[in-house]
Parts: C-alpha cells; structure tokens; sequence
C-alpha cells in the first residue's frame, strides 16, 4: 500500500510542477533575421531539426527543457506560434495539446513524423490485462502504439532524410548544407547502430525491468525483452497483480538491476529494488533532457553503457 501512495503522491507532484512551469513558458518573438522559423514538438524532433538546420534555422520546442512531454499544456504563445512558423514538426497521438493546436491552427507547412517512422504498437501491462492474466494465460497486450520510435537510431535516420526534405523545400538556397549536415547525422546514428549491435550481441541477461515501456523499439531492435512496472504511459498507476508480477519475472530471471527515468518519479523502481536487494540505473527514454550539456547522441551512449552493466555483457 505505501508503494502505490508513493507513486500517487509522485504523480501528482509531477503533473503539478510540468502544469506551472508550461503556465509560465510561452515561446519568445522572433526577429525577421531571414532563417527559418521552426517549432519542434519535443526534444528529438528538436535535436535532428537544429543538427541539419545549423545557423540557418531557429527552432524553439513546444516542451520546455526538462518537462515531460506527454501531457504539456500549452500557452496562449505557443498556440499562436504553431500558426505562424514557417515549419512545425511534430508527431501526432503523442502530445493531445500540440495535435489539438495543430488542428485549430491549421498550419500551412507541417511535418507528422508519427506518419514516416513506422510506430508500432506497444507491449502494455494494464491493470484489466493482469486481472484477465490467470483466466486467458496471456499478459500481452499490444493495443497501444508505442511513439518511442527514436530509441531506434535506423528509424530516428528516416525520420532525419524527411525533415532536410521539408528544410531544403522551405530554404532551397541553403539545401546544400542541409544535406550536408544530413550526411554527418546519419553518419552519427549508423556508428550508434553498430555500437549497440556490437556492444550487446553478447550480453547475458535479454531482459530488462523499467519504470514504463518506453524502450520497445530498442528491444526489437538490438534483441532483448523489456518489462515495464508501468505501460507505455508513465501516469498509469500500477497495479498490485502488476508489481506482483515484475517481482516474479526478476527472481525467475535473475534480473539485477531495475532501470529508472529523468523526467519521472524513480521513488516506485528504487522502493522496489529495495525490496528485492537489486540495483538501479537511469535508462533515458530522451523524450526531454535534463542537462542542456547533453544530447540525443550522448544520451544515448550513456543508455548503452547503462544497459551493458544491467544485462551482464562482455
């Protein structure tokens, strides 16, 4: 019981603070200095958006650093701003606030990444699913689409090509150095691929537990199993037969270490680990960042590094 009053009480802190500080963020005027003004729905999109656009784009993020972005509440300035850039990047069934303003703004030059990166549905761990699990002998349920596609770096690069695409088509006279600045991300995300598919080809433990299950693309794409104490929803609140089964799937699988996130509450990873006498560790599912020192790519090195402790590999 005071593991679920923890995570309620983290909850609600959490939605609280990302309330007050959206309340209080509005995107800043921009000055007509001839580059391309550009909204980016959140981090990633943000990331490759100011890799291949360099000094000849301005991008501001409708998620604050920090926030997490599921479930942002826009300010009157972001609404506005949405209308009036020359480029707004976005992925639909994400963020309902950013798909609403899309929709009552109408912006003339959009970019749905959601529409060109192949999500997939999810695995999720839902309170009806384990109420159902002795009955119909199956956890999985795969109904929710999981929007974590940049986790992927080879889908992350499809999505990369689009926007120079969309950049080069709003600014043909700088096309080239989009491309050019195209060619060394892509060149970035390809050593990431073979970094992972090297680093954890020998890895001893194929399975992780996570706070949610935001990691499926990177499990399908580098062949290991996550185990969510949530769903792809970092809100859900787990429920008793949920936290009951994660307990069973470490000790059946020797599982050491459970990974927590930045922008959620780890109270209900670490309070389990506890429990169980096993370690944590950060596993970012990028979706913002904390340090504005750090980046997609950096993250994500640091995931592999996380990731090669917690699986035991070579």
């Amino acid at each position: 019981m005071d593991l679920m009053n923890n995570w309620k009480k983290s909850a609600l802190a959490a939605t609280a603070a990302v309330t007050t500080t959206l309340a209080l963020t509005a995107c800043s005027p921009q000055e007509d200095d001839g580059k391309l003004q550009v909204l980016a729905a959140f981090y990633p999109l943000q990331f490759v958006t100011e890799y291949i656009g360099g000094k000849y784009v301005t991008i501001d993020s409708l998620t604050p650093q920090g926030a997490e972005p599921h479930d942002i509440e826009l300010a009157p300035a972001h609404t506005r701003a949405i209308g009036t850039a020359d480029l707004v990047i976005y992925q639909s069934g994400f963020q309902a606030a950013v798909d609403e303003a899309i929709e009552a703004r109408n912006p003339e030059h959009v970019y749905d990444a959601a529409v060109h990166a192949q999500l997939e549905p999810g695995h999720s761990h839902s309170e009806d699913e384990h109420a159902d699990e002795e009955a119909a002998g199956d956890g999985h349920d795969h109904g929710a689409t999981d929007p974590h596609f940049w986790l992927d770096p080879t889908l992350l690069a499809h999505v990369a090509e689009d926007i120079n695409a969309q950049l080069a088509k709003q600014d043909p006279k700088n096309a080239s150095a989009f491309q050019e600045n195209t060619d060394k991300l892509l060149e970035e995300l390809a050593t990431l691929d073979k970094n992972y598919t090297e680093d954890l080809k020998t890895c001893e433990q194929r399975s992780i537990v996570v706070t949610h299950e935001a990691f499926g693309y990177l499990a399908h794409k580098y062949d290991f199993e996550q185990v969510g104490i949530t769903g792809i929803d970092p809100e859900t609140e787990p429920s008793p037969a949920q936290l009951r089964s994660v307990k069973e799937h470490i000790a059946e699988h020797n599982i050491t270490t459970i990974f927590f996130e930045t922008l959620t509450s780890p109270k209900v990873a670490q309070t389990l680990a506890q429990d169980l006498n096993v370690a944590t560790r950060v596993l970012d599912p990028i979706e913002g960042l904390v340090d504005p020192n750090e980046t997609y790519l950096t993250v994500m090195e640091a995931n592999l590094q996380a990731l090669k402790t917690g699986m035991h590999c070579s």
